[in-house]
């Protein structure tokens, strides 16, 4: 119980300052906020901060290898005789709760947005979200593959990934911009997955 305490305590000061560091670097630019900034406001140690993140960057990019790992587990996990479109939806399934779970902003519309806004407009944010995405996408893509020898080549094993994760992102953005509800915007990404898999009549 009290190491459960301790993750407990460990997880909301994570948080905490995630959330922090979003507000600050839309307040006053990304570039402009430092460590000591994001620090004092969460009224924690700098060494807090480095505990939890190694750069201010980290902060806004928490999960890097995170979500493929999980999806290459529901991969390595699959069942005799899955289709491919199923088996991926599982993934992404089990992705996108870890994400709900742990990222900066997630439980908070209002930080949630704050943070896409970063990441679209700040140059030096949105290389560095292509270029993970694309990384996750094709460790993604090359377990799919591996799972799926007889069916799949290396570029439609990319074509199905690539389907999935474009369907999910535009969907998500576009449910931000119209200012849906959160509820709303979790359907609309699970929506995603559905018509990036199975197409507008799945």
């Amino acid at each position: 119980m009290d190491e459960s305490r301790r993750e407990r305590k460990k997880r909301q000061t994570r948080r905490l300052i995630a959330d922090t560091a979003i507000r600050l670097f839309s307040e006053q630019g990304y570039e402009q906020t430092t460590v000591a900034q994001i620090a004092a406001a969460a009224d924690v140690a700098t060494k807090t901060f480095f505990n939890h993140f190694p750069s201010k960057e980290a902060v806004l990019f928490p999960d890097t290898g995170r979500n493929a790992a999980v999806a290459v587990e529901v991969i390595a996990g699959r069942k005799p005789g899955e289709p491919v479109a199923d088996l991926l939806a599982r993934a992404y399934e089990a992705m996108l709760a870890g994400y709900r779970a742990e990222s900066a902003g997630r439980d908070d519309r209002t930080l949630m947005e704050l943070y896409t806004r970063l990441i679209m407009t700040v140059p030096a944010l949105q290389a560095k979200a292509l270029r993970l995405e694309f990384a996750e996408q094709r460790t993604i893509a090359g377990a799919l593959r591996e799972a799926y020898p007889d069916t799949l080549d290396a570029i439609s094993a990319a074509a199905v990934v690539g389907a999935m994760a474009g369907a999910v992102q535009g969907a998500a953005l576009t449910s931000l911009e119209a200012g849906q509800s959160e509820k709303d915007f979790w359907k609309a990404m699970r929506r995603g997955i559905d018509i990036g898999l199975y197409g507008l009549g799945g």
